[in-house]
C-alpha cells in the first residue's frame, strides 16, 4: 500500500509547476504548431521526469540511459547534424556567396550575450554556453553547453529550441522596428547560375578541411554537417540521403527531445538561473536579428543595387523558418516581391555561421582560462 501512495505523498509544489511548464510546451507543439517534433517530446520528457519516484529516470531509468549514451557523449547532436546536412541544399548560397556575410553578421547576439553574462557574474565557460543560445541552433547549443556548463544544459537547451520555434513571433517586430516600409519593399534581382556537380561535391569537403584545420575542436560539428551534405550532393547515395533526412532525423530528434525534457527536474530547473538564461537567450535572438538587419542597412549606404534589409535577419541558423518568415513579410508589403531565394541563401549561411561560431567558442574560451 505504501508503494501505491508513495507518488502522491512525495508530490511537491515544484512538481506541479513543472507539470504546468511541460503542458505549455505540449500545447504550443499541438495547438500552435511551434516545432512540434521538438517541443512535444521535450514537454512529455519533463512530465515523465517530474513524477515523484519516476522509474523513467535514475540509475536504471531509460531516459537517464539515453542521456548518458546520447547527450553526455554528444552523439545525438552529431547525428542531428548529419541529418541536417543531408537536408540542406547549399546551391543557393553558392550562387550568392555574398550572403555569407549575413551568416556572420547575424551571430552578433552570441557574443553580445556572452559579454553581458560575464558582466552578470557567470564564468567564461558558462557565459559562452548561455551566449550560444543566440546561434539559433539547438544541437550546437547542446554541444557547447555539454562541454562547458553541463549544469545549465536543461535551461539552455529548452531556451534554444523554444526560441527557434518562436522565430515567426520574435523576428517580425524587431525587423519592423529597424526598417521602414520602403526598405521592406525593396526588390532584389536573383541571377540563377548552374553549379557544376564537382563544385557541389567539393564544397562540403573544402569547408570541412578549412574549418577543421582552423579550429580542430569544431570538426565533430562541421564534419558531421558536411558529411550529411556530401551524402546528398554526391548523387550516388540517394537511399542513404533519404534515410538521413527522414528516418535518422526523426528518430534522433525524438530521442533528443524526450531526453532533454528529462533534464528539466524541478529542483534543477526552478531556479533564478533558469529565468536569467531564458531572458538572455531571448536578448541574444533579438540581437542576432538586429545585427543582420543593421548590417544590410550599412551595406546599402555603399551599394547601387540595394539589399532588402529583411534578408539580413535570415542570417540566423533557424533554417528554413527564418527564410520563410522574411518572404512572408515581403509579400505582406508587396504581394509581387519575391526574395525567398536570397533569404534562403542567408539562412543557409547562418547555419554555417552558427557552427563556426560554436567552434570558435570551443577553441578560444579554454585559451583565455
Amino acid at each position: 500500500m505504501n508503494e501505491l501512495v508513495a507518488g502522491i505523498v512525495n508530490l511537491q509544489l515544484g512538481n506541479f509547476v513543472m507539470f504546468g511548464i511541460a503542458l505549455i510546451l505540449i500545447y504550443l507543439a499541438i495547438a500552435k504548431d511551434y516545432e512540434p517534433m521538438l517541443l512535444l517530446p521535450i514537454g512529455f520528457g519533463a512530465l515523465l521526469a517530474n513524477i515523484p519516484l519516476s522509474s523513467a529516470i535514475g540509475h536504471e531509468g531509460f531516459l537517464t540511459i539515453l542521456y548518458n549514451a546520447g547527450i553526455r557523449t554528444e552523439l545525438f547532436p552529431v547525428l542531428i547534424f548529419v541529418a541536417v546536412g543531408a537536408m540542406i541544399d547549399f546551391k543557393p548560397l553558392m550562387q550568392n556567396p555574398f550572403m555569407l556575410f549575413f551568416g556572420a553578421a547575424a551571430q552578433f547576439g552570441i557574443f553580445a550575450c556572452l559579454f553581458v553574462a560575464v558582466l552578470m557574474g557567470y564564468d567564461l565557460k558558462e557565459a559562452a554556453s548561455i551566449g550560444i543560445i543566440g546561434a539559433a541552433d539547438g544541437p550546437t547549443s547542446i554541444y557547447v553547453a555539454n562541454k562547458f556548463a553541463e549544469r545549465l544544459l536543461a535551461p539552455i537547451s529548452v531556451a534554444a529550441y523554444s526560441y527557434m520555434s518562436l522565430v515567426p513571433i520574435i523576428q517580425p517586430p524587431v525587423i519592423r522596428a529597424l526598417t521602414s516600409k520602403r526598405e521592406r519593399m525593396i526588390r532584389m534581382t536573383y541571377h540563377q547560375t548552374d553549379i557544376p556537380k564537382i563544385v557541389e561535391i567539393a564544397f562540403p569537403i573544402v569547408i570541412t578541411l578549412v574549418a577543421g584545420i582552423l579550429a580542430p575542436i569544431s570538426v565533430a560539428l562541421v564534419g558531421s554537417l558536411m558529411f550529411g551534405n556530401l551524402i546528398r550532393a554526391c548523387g550516388v547515395l540517394e537511399r542513404l540521403s533519404n534515410a538521413a533526412q527522414n528516418e535518422l532525423a526523426n528518430l534522433v530528434t525524438l530521442m533528443l527531445g524526450i531526453t532533454i525534457g528529462s533534464t528539466m527536474l524541478a529542483q534543477d530547473f526552478l531556479r533564478a538561473d533558469t529565468l536569467i538564461i531564458m531572458a538572455m537567450g531571448l536578448v541574444a535572438f533579438i540581437f542576432d536579428t538586429a545585427g543582420g538587419v543593421l548590417f544590410a542597412k550599412l551595406l546599402n549606404l555603399f551599394l547601387k543595387n540595394k539589399i532588402n534589409p529583411m534578408v539580413g535577419a535570415a542570417g540566423i541558423s533557424a533554417f528554413p523558418m527564418s527564410a520563410r518568415v522574411i518572404q512572408r513579410m515581403a509579400k505582406e508589403e508587396d504581394p509581387e516581391n519575391f526574395i525567398l531565394m536570397q533569404s534562403t541563401s542567408a539562412n543557409v549561411a547562418g547555419q554555417l555561421g552558427s557552427i563556426v561560431a560554436g567552434g570558435l567558442l570551443l577553441a578560444l574560451v579554454p585559451a583565455f582560462l
